[in-house]
C-alpha cells in the first residue's frame, strides 16, 4: 500500500483515448476528467501553440494566415509527432496541475497499426511526461472492456468501434482479439462525403465544422419514417457569394453510402474470418456497437440488415474506449494481459 501523501506525488495514473476527432482522458480513482477535441492551434511565425482542444477546434475554418488549426492525428495514428506531443503534454498538465508529475498511462491505439505507429504513440507520450514503458491497449478490447463485454471468458464477443479517423471491428474470447479489421473510414470520411456530395450536386462549398453538424443532425445510414428536409448554407462555387440549398435526408444517405457500406463490408470481412464456434456464440449474443460514429442514425438497422444479427448500441458509446482502459488501470494486475508495452518488442 503506497503512501497517500506518495502516490499524490507521483501523480495519478491516466488512460488515454488518444483519437482522431476527441481525446479523452481517465484519471485513476476519479474517472473521466477531459473530453476535449484533438485539435491543435499554431501561430506558423512562432511555431507556439495557441490552443489546444475546445477551444481551438472553434478556430477550424476561421483562422488569419498565420494562424493554422492542426489535426496531429489522421485515421487514427500520428500524423504530426511534434503536435501531437504537444497536445498531450497540454493535456497532462491540464490533469497534473505538479510540473513533475510522471503518471503511469495507458494509451489506446488502432488494432491494424504498425509496429513504427506504435512506438510513435508510445515516445509521445513518454516526450510529454508518462512514466516509462507507457502502456498501449488496442482499441476493440478497450472498448469491449468499457461496454460491459466478458473478455475473459471462452464465448464470442463481437465490437464495432466506430471513431473518427478508424472503425475497428474485432472478435473477443479468452482476453485476445481472434479476428479483426481495422478500417481507415470512419467519422470523418463520412463528413467527407457529405462536402464533396454538396460540391458535386450543388457546387457549394462546405466548411469540415458544418458537414459535422449535417451528419449529426440529419445523416441516416437506413431509411426513416418520415424523410426530412433543412436547408444547408455554404459558398456557392461558381459565383463566390454565399449560398443556402435544401436536402433531403434521403439525398444525404445516398452520399455517404460508400463510406458506410465500407464499414458493414469490414463486419462481414471479420464475421467470414471467425471459428465457427464463436460465430455461434455471437448469434445468440449479437455485434455491439460503440464509439461516435456509432451514433449515426440507423447504423444499427443497415449493419443488422447486412449480417442477419442482433445489434445493440454500448451504453456510453463515446467513452467506451477510455473507460476500459480506465478499467485496466483499476485492476492493473487483473487486466494486464491485455496490454502492449514496450518491452515486449
Amino acid at each position: 500500500m503506497t503512501q497517500p501523501w506518495l502516490s499524490s506525488v507521483v501523480g495519478r495514473d491516466m488512460a488515454v483515448d488518444l483519437g482522431t476527432a476527441n481525446t479523452v482522458v481517465y484519471v485513476r480513482g476519479q474517472g473521466i476528467v477531459l473530453n476535449e477535441p484533438s485539435v491543435v492551434a499554431i501561430n506558423t511565425k512562432t511555431g507556439q501553440p495557441l490552443a489546444v482542444g475546445a477551444e481551438a477546434k472553434r478556430m477550424i475554418g476561421r483562422t488569419p494566415s498565420h494562424i493554422q488549426a492542426i489535426r496531429p492525428l489522421k485515421d487514427g495514428v500520428i500524423a504530426d509527432f511534434d503536435i501531437c506531443e504537444k497536445m498531450l503534454r497540454y493535456f497532462i498538465q491540464k490533469v497534473h496541475q505538479r510540473r513533475w508529475a510522471k503518471p503511469r498511462m495507458v494509451i489506446c491505439v488502432p488494432s491494424g497499426i504498425t509496429g513504427v505507429e506504435q512506438r510513435a504513440v508510445q515516445e509521445a507520450a513518454e516526450y510529454a511526461g508518462a512514466r516509462k514503458p507507457a502502456y498501449i491497449i488496442e482499441e476493440p478490447m478497450a472498448a469491449a472492456i468499457g461496454a460491459g463485454l466478458p473478455v475473459h471468458e471462452p464465448t464470442g464477443n463481437m465490437i464495432v468501434d466506430v471513431g473518427g479517423g478508424t472503425s475497428e471491428v474485432a472478435v473477443i474470447s479468452l482476453g485476445g482479439i481472434v479476428a479483426s479489421e481495422s478500417v481507415r473510414v470512419a467519422g470523418d470520411e463520412i463528413d467527407d462525403a457529405i462536402i464533396t456530395y454538396c460540391k458535386k450536386e450543388y457546387s457549394l462549398a462546405l466548411g469540415e465544422r458544418t458537414a459535422e453538424d449535417i451528419k449529426t443532425q440529419l445523416a441516416s445510414a437506413w431509411p426513416l419514417k418520415e424523410e426530412l428536409y433543412a436547408e444547408i448554407r455554404g459558398r456557392d462555387l461558381v459565383t463566390g457569394l454565399p449560398k443556402t440549398i435544401v436536402v433531403s435526408t434521403a439525398e444525404l444517405r445516398e452520399a455517404i453510402d460508400e463510406p458506410v457500406q465500407a464499414i458493414c463490408d469490414a463486419v462481414k470481412y471479420t464475421l467470414d474470418r471467425t471459428p465457427p464456434e464463436l460465430a455461434a456464440d455471437m448469434m445468440e449474443r449479437g455485434i455491439v456497437i460503440t464509439g461516435g460514429g456509432s451514433l449515426l442514425h440507423g447504423l444499427d438497422a443497415r449493419i443488422a440488415a447486412e449480417t442477419g444479427m442482433p445489434i445493440r448500441r454500448a451504453k456510453n458509446p463515446l467513452y467506451s474506449v477510455v473507460l476500459g482502459s480506465g478499467q485496466c488501470l483499476e485492476e492493473f494486475d487483473a487486466l494486464k494481459t491485455v496490454l502492449l508495452s514496450s518491452q515486449q518488442h
